[in-house]
């Protein structure tokens, strides 16, 4: 569960950007997009790859760029 702590002299639009701030850092929105519709094992394991394969690139990239 996010709390947010507002402060006696703040306004509503600093508390609501606290909030969705906070929202966002916790990931929230994404897992609710995501539970939104049943995903089956299969397209589960595809994405976890998928987002393992980009990882691992990102990572070979940065190092080829620091000459290892």
């Amino acid at each position: 569960m996010s709390e947010v702590i507002i402060k006696e002299g703040d306004s509503f639009e600093v508390a609501l950007k606290k909030f969705t701030r906070r929202v966002q850092q916790d990931g929230l929105l994404s897992e609710a997009k995501r539970r939104q519709h049943y995903e089956p094992p299969s397209v589960k394991r595809k994405r976890k790859a998928d987002a393992r394969e980009r990882k691992a690139r990102k990572a070979r990239l940065k190092a080829a760029a620091q000459g290892y």
